[in-house]
């Protein structure tokens, strides 16, 4: 599921899955992307930040594009306990092994790695 920024619309709370990892992205071309995803860092609860949540960044093959600051970037991993990932979506090949990596975690966040907790996961991804 997807949304372009939180809280999430209560009206339909109840027909709402459970949500077992949150991943916010950032186009390092726009200023204004980072900016709503820390206006959108304030509706979640503190305990998904124990491993199920992490920041996509995209547009980094276009350094010389770059509107954001790479060390803003890294504090709000910092500062959120949060891994970021780093990749470039136009190529192909880093889009399918990006979305390996999430589909990973998202079944590690979900509970169906045997052994391996997010909090866990989370840690060594730093």
């Amino acid at each position: 599921h997807l949304a372009t920024s939180l809280p999430l619309p209560a009206e339909r709370d109840h027909l709402r899955p459970r949500i077992d990892l949150i991943v916010f992205m950032i186009d390092i071309k726009s200023k204004y992307s980072l900016e709503k995803v820390k206006a959108s860092i304030a509706h979640v609860d503190v305990g998904f930040f124990l491993g199920k949540v992490c920041f996509l960044v995209t547009g980094v093959g276009r350094l010389n594009y770059c509107s954001i600051d790479m060390n803003a970037i890294r504090k709000l991993g910092e500062d959120y306990c949060s891994p970021v990932i780093f990749c470039e979506l136009e190529l192909e090949g880093v889009r399918v092994a990006t979305a390996q990596r999430l589909l990973r975690m998202l079944q590690i966040c979900a509970g169906h790695v045997p052994g391996v907790s997010a909090l866990l996961f989370s840690s060594l991804m730093r």
